[in-house]
């Protein structure tokens, strides 16, 4: 083992930080005794998002009133651990965004499409997240 990381619960209605224990595949640590009794202890499961995992170093990041827990890992682990919480890169992000640009393009006719093909309004709302006013306008426009 390489490194200790340190596994935190992220206080309810805080920023992400780290990254979340599932998000960096399957480490030894995670099914130790050591680990699955904090989290039985917490009562919280290792898939919640609120589980988080930061690599040596990155203790100043965890939040004051977190609970945490110094987690041993290989290099490879360690790796993997500080590529999910490396931030995502300027690129990456306008990459996002184009990307909805493009997927919110012209969301009126789709909302027709939807309609005349006999979605209901409600479950366009459900399905887009689109406020059902907005969908009785796009209708209308």
């Amino acid at each position: 083992m390489a490194d200790d990381a340190c596994l935190f619960l992220l206080p309810e209605r805080h920023p992400r930080l780290g990254a979340a224990l599932s998000a960096v595949g399957e480490l030894d640590c995670a099914e130790s005794p050591a680990v699955l009794g904090w989290l039985h202890a917490h009562g919280t499961p290792a898939s919640s998002e609120r589980v988080r995992i930061v690599p040596a170093g990155s203790e100043v990041l965890i939040p004051e009133e977190a609970e945490r827990l110094p987690v041993p890992l290989s290099e490879e682990e360690t790796l993997r651990v500080e590529h999910a919480c490396a931030p995502a890169s300027l690129t990456d992000m306008e990459s996002e965004l184009l990307s909805f640009r493009d997927t919110t393009h012209d969301w009126q006719s789709l909302v027709h499409r939807a309609l005349t093909a006999g979605v209901p309004a409600p479950r366009i709302a459900q399905l887009t997240g689109l406020d059902p006013r907005d969908i009785v306008q796009a209708v209308g426009d």
